[in-house]
């Protein structure tokens, strides 16, 4: 497609522009999703969700504590995704997550 812009007024520029704009905007959007969407897929592969991986990888972590290790009170839960090994040996042994609460 081969557009004279010099044979354009100054209108039909701004609209050109705009359009130009809103279509980039719209492609972003759709290659966000579809890139959304692989990296979903990939993660479920593995049997994680995205948000998941994107909550352990974020720098500080995401929320606060609530649960701890009472073995070792430096491992901590914030009760948000999955739960650790700790915290299901814990459950398993027949014991309340509650009492690992802070």
């Amino acid at each position: 497609m081969q557009i004279d812009v010099n044979a354009l007024s100054k209108e039909e520029l701004l609209k050109l522009k705009n359009d130009i704009e809103k279509a980039l905007k719209t492609l972003d959007t759709r290659r966000k999703a579809e890139a959304k969407k692989a990296a979903d897929d990939a993660a479920r592969k593995f049997g994680f969700s995205l948000d998941e991986l994107v909550e352990d990888g974020a720098k500080g972590g995401k929320g606060v504590p609530r649960y701890a290790n009472p073995e070792d009170p430096a491992q901590t839960w914030t009760g948000r995704g999955r739960k650790p090994n700790w915290v299901n040996t814990w459950l398993d042994q027949g014991k309340e997550l509650e009492d690992l609460a802070l």
